[in-house]
């Protein structure tokens, strides 16, 4: 695994409290996308998924963008005829960033805090985050089809998850550029806030959620995903059943109910 922040290129990574904090870091490029900036971003998620002293994760981007979408600049350069082309990142030719919505759905509770534009991956990484909220000044597209492509990281299942079908589908075939109250109206972010609160919204979420025994979130968290696209409802209530009995085995349980017996706020932490 990666260190700290002073050791990843194109974000930073830091942790306050329980709750780990990754910014996209390339403000000069809006925070575009790069290979680079996509293996840092998942080994980040992923160690805050082993850290046991760590129970949230919040999403970022430094300056003024949350992330402009690929950085498209040299793709240009792997391209020779139309049958015989190159790929021009390492990231389109994996189809489409594959292990970030599977970190992400692995990984502790994700909230993005959308400072800024939040295009093409941008938005898609977003939507694989459990929970979105938008600065004032977000704006926000699914700009595949403007760049003849497709959309990616997980987003053929999640835009129609959480924004809807209907929503789903206008926004990929429009390729539009929205603003953060479109965006709340479509149902692609759950907040959107005043631009200078963004970070401390977030992070009280974040620690809100902290507070929580960190299995028992961690648990529900998987059981949602999980059992969000299964159609057979047995399935769906056995997980939950074996889920529920292996909580029941863990010391916050036992916590909460000697908190109750005893009238007193249970010490989770």
């Amino acid at each position: 695994m990666a260190g700290d922040a002073h050791d990843y290129d194109h974000i930073l990574y830091e942790r306050r409290g329980r709750i780990a904090l990754i910014t996209l870091n390339r403000p000069q490029k809006l925070n575009a996308w790069t290979s680079v900036m996509e293996r840092e971003f998942i080994d980040a998620v992923n160690r805050t998924a082993l850290d046991g002293e760590l129970s949230a994760l919040v999403v970022t981007g430094s300056g003024r963008g949350y992330c402009a979408g690929a950085d498209i600049g040299g793709w240009a350069d792997g391209m020779s005829t139309p049958d015989k082309r190159a790929p021009g990142s390492p990231w389109i030719a994996q189809d489409g960033s594959p292990e970030v919505p599977i970190a992400l759905s692995r990984g502790k509770p994700a909230i993005a805090a959308i400072n800024g534009p939040a295009i093409g991956v941008g938005l898609t990484m977003s939507l694989a985050c459990d929970i979105r909220i938008a600065s004032e000044k977000a704006t926000f597209s699914a700009r595949f089809v403007k760049v003849g492509l497709t959309p990616e990281c997980g987003s053929s299942r999640y835009l129609p998850l959480v924004a809807g079908m209907s929503n789903a589908l206008y926004v990929t075939m429009t390729g539009r550029i929205i603003g953060a109250e479109e965006a709340l109206a479509r149902n692609l972010v759950d907040r959107v806030v005043p631009h200078d609160s963004l970070m401390d919204e977030a992070m009280a979420l974040a620690d809100e959620i902290a507070e929580n025994p960190t299995d028992a979130v961690w648990g529900a968290k998987r059981l949602i995903h999980e059992n969000a696209v299964e159609s057979d409802l047995r399935r769906v209530t056995a997980h939950e059943g074996n889920a529920i009995r292996e909580q029941m085995r863990l010391p916050a349980h036992a916590e909460a109910v000697r908190a109750f017996v005893e009238k007193r706020t249970p010490k989770f932490h």
